[in-house]
């Protein structure tokens, strides 16, 4: 059994970036907050689980220089956060990122499957009352393989911790069950706070070493368009097509599924965050979607990207 513990204890301050290693079983996690928050603001804590065989430092991105591994130039969390608390001047943002040691979400919930309810809510809670003075609330973010995290914590959790009140997954609804997730997740939307946003691409036309990528229902698009079936069963969804984009919507746009047709077989997963994407996973439904950014446009955030490496190695 897992025993929560008090991270101030271990925590020298909740400003700027540091670590918080061996503490969770098989779990990096680096926090990177502003040096100063305002009290007077809410605080949104975005939790982005990293997609398989990414690192921390790599999945912040940075300006790339002479020798660089490419990995630094593709995602830009760091530099799209920065863009956001530009743009927002309403809230504070903090940006927790979790990378499993292994590098693979997808085999850690099978490595700690005995103490997997306790340990998923614990991180979240831990972190989130770090902020408790800082009235904060909780985005649930994933990329690729990162959505088991948040799959697996919608199944197991008792209920869902209320802080928490947006799921994010780019590129990451491998695994979707209908039977397990459509049920907790049609319930938790009905509460008017709630925000859901999936961001995929038609993965299954993709030949990767002269075989399919994925599956036709296996893949992001086929499990992205099931949660679309399930979810329309409780709410009623509006579809735009523009271009080679499918857009559906629900509950006042607090629902968003934007996924990309792919006929040429082009593999987009990693540009689905790089074109802004992690921005307007964190703001769609809002007031904020597509101010100052154009989603799958040029990057917005250029001027934010660091010189310097986040430096959490990890």
């Amino acid at each position: 059994m897992y025993f929560f513990i008090n991270l101030a204890l271990v925590v020298s301050s909740i400003f700027g970036t540091y670590n918080l290693n061996d503490i969770y079983p098989e779990v990096c996690i680096t926090v990177e907050a502003p040096e100063t928050l305002d009290p007077a603001k809410p605080t949104e804590l975005v939790f982005f689980t990293l997609p398989n065989g990414n690192n921390i430092d790599w999945t912040a991105g940075k300006q790339m220089a002479d020798g660089d591994d490419w990995h630094y130039d593709i995602q830009h969390v760091r530099a799209q956060t920065e863009f956001m608390r530009a743009k927002d001047e309403k809230r504070n943002y903090v940006t927790v990122y979790l990378k499993d040691q292994r590098r693979s979400w997808t085999t850690w919930r099978y490595r700690h499957a005995d103490i997997l309810p306790e340990t998923l809510e614990a991180i979240i809670s831990d972190i989130s009352n770090l902020y408790k003075d800082y009235n904060p609330s909780v985005t649930l973010s994933s990329h690729s393989g990162g959505g088991y995290f948040l799959f697996e914590y919608i199944r197991t959790a008792k209920t869902i911790n209320p802080l928490i009140h947006r799921f994010v997954f780019i590129d990451s609804v491998y695994g979707y069950l209908e039977e397990v997730h459509h049920a907790r997740l049609a319930q938790w939307l009905k509460d008017r706070k709630h925000y859901l946003c999936v961001i995929s691409y038609e993965d299954a036309t993709v030949i990767y070493n002269g075989k399919p990528l994925v599956t036709k229902e296996g893949g992001t698009w086929g499990r992205s368009h099931a949660m679309v079936r399930d979810l329309s069963t409780d709410f009623r969804f509006r579809l735009r097509e523009e271009g080679l984009w499918e857009t559906y919507r629900a509950l006042g746009k607090r629902v968003t599924f934007k996924l990309l047709k792919n006929p040429e077989g082009t593999i987009w997963h990693t540009v689905l965050v790089d074109k802004n994407g992690f921005i307007d996973s964190c703001w769609s439904g809002t007031r904020l979607e597509g101010k100052g950014y154009e989603f799958w446009g040029q990057r917005a955030y250029t001027e934010y990207i660091s010189a310097e490496s986040l430096g959490s190695g990890n």
